[in-house]
């Protein structure tokens, strides 16, 4: 499957998280991004080196920045459960706007076409790391990293581009 690319509408999924109220939920993908101009981005896994210490934060400490510049809603999505998600957000005391959503069968990242294998490291599936810029469901920007790259979908690519 060819990854999503700019133009596309975002698939719908179902993607579980803890709430505010440590409460599970689940919710689609629609009913989060539906009329708001969000980011999507992706990471191949929670507690992972370039994840934790670079493009989570990233978009964490940029968070107020990007929701001036129009951004409703910010998503992180891994391929993990939704208690892992649960941990490595608690891990982010002063996270108020990055929402940590679990992938876990990789059923969504599937269908994003963005799955990276990482079976031969012991990892199985995972996500490939990305940024999307979503407005309305509609794909306005599609930055894709290659196999570990770091190079085009942090926090601050996105602040050039609003």
């Amino acid at each position: 499957m060819a990854p999503i690319a700019v133009g596309a509408t975002l698939p719908d999924g179902t993607l579980s998280y803890f709430d505010a109220e440590d409460n599970l939920q689940q919710a689609t993908v629609h009913s989060l991004a539906a009329g708001k101009k969000v980011i999507l981005f992706g990471v191949p896994g929670a507690f992972t080196p370039t994840c934790s210490l670079k493009h989570a934060p990233g978009f964490i400490d940029h968070a107020e920045e990007l929701k001036s510049k129009g951004i409703d809603e910010i998503l992180l999505l891994s391929v993990n459960d939704p208690f892992v998600m649960k941990a490595w957000a608690q891990t982010y005391p002063h996270n108020k706007h990055v929402k940590f959503l679990a992938d876990g069968s990789a059923a969504y990242t599937h269908a994003l076409g963005l799955e990276l294998d990482l079976s031969e490291k012991g990892l199985g599936v995972r996500s490939r790391r990305f940024a999307l810029l979503v407005d309305n469901l509609e794909v306005k920007l599609a930055n894709i990293e290659e196999g570990g790259a770091f190079t085009v979908s942090s926090a601050e690519d996105i602040l050039k581009v609003l």
